[in-house]
C-alpha cells in the first residue's frame, strides 16, 4: 500500500472552519460497505439507523487548553503544544520557534510560569515546569485547534471543540465524531433502545503529523494513552449475547476497542497504543462506525478504508465533495457499515 493510494482532491472552501449553529445540524453520509451504496442524510436522522440492543461506544476524553505561547531567554517567541503531562512537573510537548531552544534554557509563559528545556524525546521536547503543568495549561492555555483551520481559537471553541460527554482530561485534539451529539440526540438514541459504553483515548499532538513515507507499512504511529474499562468489556459481551451491534463513535473509539482485543478477545486495558489500522486488518469488536471526513493520505482515512473498503470509501469522499459536504473537525459525518470481509467471525469479541 502506498500513501498516494489514499489521496483525494478537496477544495479549500469545503474545510469547515467553524461549527454549525447546533451540534446535530450536521449532514450524515451513510455508506454501506457491503455494496458501496450511499444515502445522504442529516445527523439528526442517526437514531433511526439504530436497532434496539445496539451499543454505542463513546470516547470520553476531554480536550485541555493545550496551546501556550512563551518567550525564550533570547526573547524569541515559542509556541508550545502539550502532548502529555509526565508527572513531577514535567511534560512532553511540541515546540515551534524560529530556532530550536537549547537544553537548560528557559521558556517564560507568564511572570510566574516558567519551564526549563530538558531535551528532545523523539519528535517532542521534555520540559520541566516550576509548577503543576496541568494547572498552568488550564489557566494560560488556549484550545488547540487543528492547524488546517488557519484561525486562532475563539471563546466559542471552548464549548464546541469538546464533546458534551467529555470527562477525562488529557486530549490535545477532540474526538470529532462525538461533536455532533447534543443531549437531545443522546436521549433519542436511548429512546431507540440503544445502550452506551465509554472508553478513553487521549488524542495526542501526533495526530496532526502527516504520513511521510510512501510505503505506509513503514509508518510508525505515535503513542496515545487508552483505557478500556471492565464494564465496557462486559457491555460488549452482553451486546454480542443479544445480537446487537457495537457501534464506535469515532476512529479513536475504534482504536481503543481493537487495541483491547489484540490478544484475540476483548479484555480491560490501560496502556499506550500504537495500533495502526490499514486495509487487511480484521476487526474483532466494531460492527459499525460514526466518523468525520479525514485528511487525504491520513492514518484515519486508512482506518476507514480498512473498515469499508478503499474503493467504496474514496467513492464516498468523491460524492461528498461533489455534494458540498463540510470536511474535517467541524465538518459533517459518515455512518459507515463494514465490508463483511473486514470483520472476524461473529464471536470475535
Amino acid at each position: 500500500m502506498l500513501r498516494r493510494d489514499f489521496h483525494y482532491d478537496l477544495p479549500d472552501e469545503l474545510i469547515a472552519r467553524h461549527p454549525t449553529p447546533r451540534r446535530s445540524d450536521s449532514r450524515l453520509l451513510h455508506l454501506d460497505g457491503r455494496t458501496g451504496t450511499l444515502v445522504d442524510r442529516q445527523f439528526s436522522d442517526f437514531p433511526s439507523l439504530l436497532l434496539p440492543g445496539d451499543l454505542l461506544v463513546f470516547n470520553d476524553t476531554r480536550v485541555v487548553p493545550a496551546r501556550l505561547y512563551g518567550r525564550k531567554d533570547s526573547g524569541g517567541r515559542v509556541e508550545v503544544l502539550l502532548e502529555r503531562v509526565l508527572g513531577e512537573g514535567r511534560a512532553l510537548v511540541q515546540l515551534r520557534a524560529s530556532k530550536p531552544p537549547t537544553p537548560a534554557s528557559s521558556i517564560r509563559f507568564a511572570e510566574e510560569a516558567v519551564a526549563t528545556v530538558l531535551g528532545r524525546v523523539d519528535d517532542f521536547w521534555e520540559l520541566q515546569f516550576n509548577a503543576d503543568p496541568g494547572e498552568i495549561f488550564d489557566r494560560l492555555g488556549e484550545m488547540p485547534l487543528p492547524p488546517y483551520l488557519r484561525r486562532p481559537a475563539e471563546e466559542l471553541d471552548r464549548e464546541r471543540y469538546q464533546t458534551v460527554y467529555a470527562r477525562e482530561p488529557g486530549a490535545v485534539a477532540a474526538p470529532t465524531a462525538g461533536l455532533h451529539f447534543d443531549q437531545a440526540l443522546l436521549a433519542a438514541c436511548n429512546e431507540a433502545g440503544v445502550l452506551t459504553a465509554r472508553v478513553t483515548l487521549h488524542v495526542g499532538a501526533g495526530t496532526f503529523q502527516p504520513v511521510r513515507v510512501e510505503d505506509v507499512r513503514e509508518h510508525r504511529m505515535h503513542a496515545e494513552r487508552i483505557e478500556v474499562p471492565t464494564e465496557t468489556c462486559a457491555a460488549i459481551e452482553a451486546c454480542r449475547g443479544r445480537g446487537g451491534r457495537v457501534i464506535a463513535i469515532g476512529t479513536t473509539s475504534v482504536r481503543a476497542l481493537e487495541s483491547a482485543a489484540q490478544p484475540g478477545r476483548i479484555a480491560p486495558l490501560r496502556s499506550d497504543t500504537r495500533l495502526f489500522i490499514t486495509p487487511g486488518f480484521r476487526f474483532r469488536v466494531v460492527d459499525a462506525l460514526v466518523t468525520n471526513f479525514h485528511l487525504p493520505e491520513s492514518t484515519l482515512l486508512m482506518l476507514v478504508c480498512a473498515f469499508a473498503g478503499r474503493e467504496h470509501v474514496l467513492r464516498a469522499y468523491q460524492h461528498a465533495v461533489a455534494a458540498g459536504y463540510r470536511f474535517f473537525s467541524y465538518g459533517d459525518a459518515m455512518f459507515v457499515e463494514p465490508d463483511p470481509l473486514a470483520l472476524e467471525p461473529r464471536g470475535r469479541a
